[in-house]
C-alpha cells in the first residue's frame, strides 16, 4: 500500500493551528520547487472534488466529455440507460485512450490504440486477436470508475473513493445564493488562459481583495470597498461586497452584492447580478496554471442581451489580463534569494489564510 503524500514538516509557528494573528504564509519553495507540482497532484487534487464540466454536455445517451484530474485523463458519460458516469480515460490492455476529442456522442468506447471495446456503464465487450490468452475473464478487465456527482448542473468527479460527499463540501452556498441557481441559467462561452505562474499564485490572488485598489482600477469602481467582507467555512470561503450602481457592464440595482465563493482547492464561482461565472485552476507544472472560465446567463437571447454578454466577456478579459500579469511578477518574486515568506493582513486575507491552513493539511 502507497504511503499517502505528505508535505514538508513545518516550524511552530506555521502550524495549521496558529491564528491568522500570528501566521506567516507557507514557504516560497511550495510554489517554485518542481518537487511540489508530484505532491500537490497526490496530497491534494487526487483526494478532492475537481469541477471538470456541466450538465449540457452530457445531456443525451452517449455524449461525453474529456478532462483531465491529477495528471490523469477522465472521461465522464451518460450512458444508455440516462446515468451519469465518469471513468479514468484509460484502456485496461496497455493504458491506450478511449477518447481523444474533447466531447463527442458514441454508441461504446473504443481503445483507439488496440481496438478494445466497452459499453458504456464500462463492461469490457469486445478483444480483438485474443483467443489464446490463457486466464483471462472479460469480467476482470472493466474500465475503472471515478465517483462523479453534480451540483446544480455542475460535474464533478473525485479520485478519492472514500471522500464525503460533494453535497458535505458546498453545504449552504445554494441557500446563500437563492434564488439564484447555476441549473436555470443558460452556458454561453468557455474561455482558457495560461499563466505563468504556480496554482497556489493565482488561487491566493483570487482570495482576497486587497490587490483590487492597486491591480483592477475598473474593477473597483463596481465595489463599495468600504464593506468588502469575508467569511470562511469548512471546505471554502467567500467573498462579498455591495456593489455600486453605475459605470459597470452590469444592470446593479441598489442592494445588489458580487459574491466570490472558492471550493477548496481551486474552483472558483463569481455571481454578480444576471451572470455566473466558473473558474477552474488547473495546474500545468510548478511554474504554470490553466485557467478554465465557464460563463453562465439568467437572460441569453436577443440582441441587448447579446450586447451584455459581449460586454461582460470583453470586462471579465481585461480583469483576467491584468491577473494574469501581477501573478507573473509573483511568481517571480518568490523565487527570489530576498524571500521566503510573509505575514497576512488580519483583515483582507483571511481567506488566503484558510486556504494556506488547507494546504498544510
Amino acid at each position: 500500500m502507497v504511503a499517502p503524500a505528505r508535505y514538508p514538516a513545518l516550524a511552530p509557528e506555521d502550524l495549521v493551528s496558529t491564528p491568522i494573528e500570528r501566521s506567516w504564509t507557507i514557504p516560497s519553495s511550495w510554489y517554485t520547487d518542481p518537487a511540489f507540482h508530484a505532491l500537490d497532484r497526490d496530497a491534494i487534487f487526487a483526494r478532492t472534488w475537481q469541477g471538470v464540466g456541466h450538465l449540457a454536455q452530457v445531456k443525451e445517451p452517449g455524449m461525453y466529455f474529456t478532462s483531465t484530474v491529477a495528471d490523469g485523463p477522465v472521461i465522464v458519460l451518460r450512458d444508455k440507460e440516462g446515468i451519469l458516469r465518469a471513468f479514468h480515460n484509460v484502456c485496461r490492455h496497455r493504458g491506450g485512450p478511449l477518447a481523444t476529442e474533447p466531447s463527442g456522442c458514441v454508441n461504446a468506447l473504443t481503445c483507439q490504440y488496440h481496438g478494445w471495446t466497452y459499453l458504456l456503464d464500462g463492461t469490457l465487450r469486445g478483444v480483438p486477436r485474443w483467443d489464446r490468452v490463457d486466464l483471462f475473464d472479460k469480467k476482470d478487465y472493466g474500465l475503472v470508475p471515478i465517483r462523479v456527482e453534480t451540483w446544480q448542473d455542475q460535474v464533478f468527479v473525485n479520485l478519492d473513493p472514500d471522500a464525503a460527499p460533494l453535497a458535505r463540501y458546498l453545504e449552504g452556498v445554494a441557500e446563500r445564493i437563492a434564488p439564484l441557481r447555476l441549473d436555470r441559467m443558460t452556458f454561453a462561452k468557455r474561455i482558457d488562459y495560461e499563466v505563468a505562474c504556480n496554482w497556489k499564485v493565482y488561487v491566493d490572488n483570487f482570495l482576497e481583495g486587497y490587490h483590487v485598489p492597486h491591480v483592477h482600477p475598473e474593477l473597483m469602481k463596481m465595489y463599495d470597498f468600504r464593506k468588502y467582507a469575508t467569511e470562511r467555512f469548512e471546505h471554502y470561503s467567500l467573498q462579498w461586497s455591495p456593489l455600486a450602481p453605475g459605470d459597470a457592464p452590469y444592470d446593479i440595482k441598489q442592494g445588489d452584492n458580487a459574491y466570490y465563493y472558492c471550493l477548496f482547492p481551486n474552483y472558483m464561482v463569481n455571481i454578480v447580478p444576471g451572470r455566473v461565472q466558473t473558474n477552474l485552476v488547473v495546474p500545468l507544472g510548478h511554474d504554470r496554471c490553466r485557467v478554465e472560465f465557464g460563463f453562465f446567463y439568467e437572460n441569453a437571447t436577443g440582441a441587448a442581451a447579446e450586447k451584455a454578454i459581449a460586454d461582460d466577456l470583453a470586462f471579465s478579459d481585461r480583469v483576467q489580463r491584468e491577473d494574469m500579469e501581477i501573478c507573473g511578477f509573483v511568481q517571480q518574486g518568490l523565487g527570489s534569494r530576498s524571500y521566503d515568506k510573509g505575514r497576512f493582513s488580519v483583515e483582507a486575507e483571511l481567506a488566503v489564510h484558510h486556504f494556506q491552513e488547507c494546504v498544510r493539511g
